[in-house]
């Protein structure tokens, strides 16, 4: 017999009804009736019969009912708790990438210089056919010098005999050799300049606009100068460069030096600084 069950029974003995002229008994469907003297028959139902659940009237005191949901709390509650529990440990060891995650350490970006092509940008699909590299004539017109570094156009013409397209920015970074090593980063793209599709006919020519800072404005522990032999080029969506003599210093270290305009029709690229 459970703890429960005991509870109840002595509940209802305690709260048994009493009543003037009679006995109280107890049926087998759980009423109770008061047994008429001398008669042993039942009477009749004893108003205060109680409803589980319910307050004895003038009682002030919890029924059957009551202490039967009471038990029937206190055994849910115990079940509830090692459910609870059973989840918190599912929930705990569920997870634990994610806290390893956010309390590990960052890992510091790690800057590689790369002579890969420039990121290709996709031109309109009616444009005709893009200028292949063995189709373009490249050349460095004579630098510009300001304050601290210098500007030099790269002219792309086409060579070929159909007319092709260039769109976006040609992809480059000094060198030395050979054989060519890369020194410090490739150069960076400048958008101050829109990026349009140029048409180049037979013969006609378009024009990047490069702009090399001076190494030598930087501290050598920051910069590490390596003087160049040349500029490594790839035409704008091309994965064959060209190499074309340049003598310019640049950081062996990761500092950017070089910034690169948008191709534009002749005549339109302007300098303008970056600092």
């Amino acid at each position: 017999m459970t703890d429960p069950q005991l509870w109840l029974i002595i509940a209802e003995r305690r709260h048994a009804p009493a009543h003037e002229g009679g006995t109280a008994v107890k049926s087998d469907a759980g009423n109770w009736w008061t047994r008429t003297p001398g008669t042993g028959k039942p009477g009749t139902r004893t108003p205060g019969t109680r409803t589980p659940g319910t307050r004895t009237p003038g009682t002030g005191k919890p029924g059957a009912g009551a202490l039967a949901a009471v038990a029937a709390a206190l055994v849910c509650v115990a079940v509830a708790g090692c459910s609870s529990s059973s989840s918190s440990t599912t929930s705990t060891t569920s997870s634990p990438g994610a806290a390893a995650s956010s309390t590990s350490p960052g890992t510091p970006a790690v800057t590689t210089p790369t002579a890969a092509p420039s990121p290709t940008l996709t031109p309109p699909a009616t444009a005709a056919a893009a200028c292949a590299t063995s189709g373009l004539t490249v050349k460095l017109e004579a630098p510009q010098g300001y304050a601290g570094g210098t500007y030099v156009a790269i002219d792309f013409t086409n060579a070929s005999s159909a007319a092709c397209t260039l769109y976006g920015y040609p992809g480059v970074s000094l060198v030395t050799g050979p054989p060519y090593a890369q020194v410090g980063l490739a150069a960076e793209r400048d958008t101050t300049s829109p990026v349009k599709l140029v048409t180049l006919a037979p013969g006609a020519t378009a024009t990047a606009l490069l702009q090399i800072v001076d190494a030598q404005n930087f501290s050598s522990s920051t910069c590490s100068p390596v003087q160049a032999t040349n500029l490594k080029i790839y035409p704008p969506n091309q994965t064959a460069p060209v190499y074309l003599p340049d003598t310019s210093y640049g950081c062996g270290d990761p500092v950017q030096v070089l910034f690169i305009g948008a191709v534009q029709a002749q005549g339109l690229a302007s300098p303008q600084a970056n600092t």
